[in-house]
Formats: structure tokens, C-alpha cells, sequence
């Protein structure tokens, strides 16, 4: 695989990781479209014995990643319950709003 493909995809999950760490929303929706496009041409590349070790490191910083996601929503999700909207939060697994039921107003305009 050439490296400017590893690179790119290094250069995707670090922009990823910077717009986590600063709750920068806009940043976080192009760095995973990067993310996605640098994975989806590492996937058409052939990979040689000597990309394993970059390539299972890159997998490791993208686990890292997910779990600072992961814990970005679960602090969302607390913020939301305690507003009294926890049901306001969800999507399924192709990215649609589910069926919220129950919502209360947050404040009376």
C-alpha cells in the first residue's frame, strides 16, 4: 500500500481526535468524511506485509476515538436527562431519528 494512503488516513483520525477534544462539531462531521474516504481507498490498495504494524496502530487510534465518542454521548445523553429530554436522544443504526415518545417542552416560551 503506498504510504500517502496511510498518511491520509492518520492525518483523518487525528483531525477526528482534535474535533472531539474540542467538541467542535463541524470539524468532527468533515474529519469522519475524511476518515471515511482515506478508509474506503485504503481498502481498494494492497496491503503488504510491512503495512501491518501502521495499520493496526491507525485501528487502535480509531478504537481510541470511538471511545472518546462513545463517551461524549453518554455525556450528552446525562445533559439531556437532566433537562428532562433523555428522550430527545436517539438514532438507528442507519443514521435516522427514532420515534421519540413522550417529550416534554425543555422551557415555556
Amino acid at each position: 500500500m503506498t504510504p500517502s494512503l496511510l498518511d491520509a488516513l492518520e492525518s483523518a483520525l487525528r483531525a477526528e481526535r482534535d474535533a472531539l477534544a474540542g467538541q467542535d462539531v463541524e470539524a468532527l462531521l468533515r474529519s469522519t468524511e475524511a476518515k471515511l474516504q482515506a478508509l474506503r481507498a485504503a481498502e481498494q490498495a494492497a496491503l503488504t506485509p510491512s503495512d501491518a504494524p501502521r495499520v493496526a496502530a491507525l485501528a487502535e487510534y480509531n478504537r481510541e476515538n470511538g471511545l472518546l465518542l462513545a463517551r461524549r454521548r453518554r455525556a450528552v445523553a446525562f445533559a439531556l436527562r437532566q433537562l428532562g429530554r433523555g428522550d430527545a436522544v436517539g438514532y438507528d443504526r442507519a443514521g435516522q431519528r427514532s420515534p421519540t415518545a413522550g417529550s416534554r417542552p425543555i422551557a415555556v416560551a
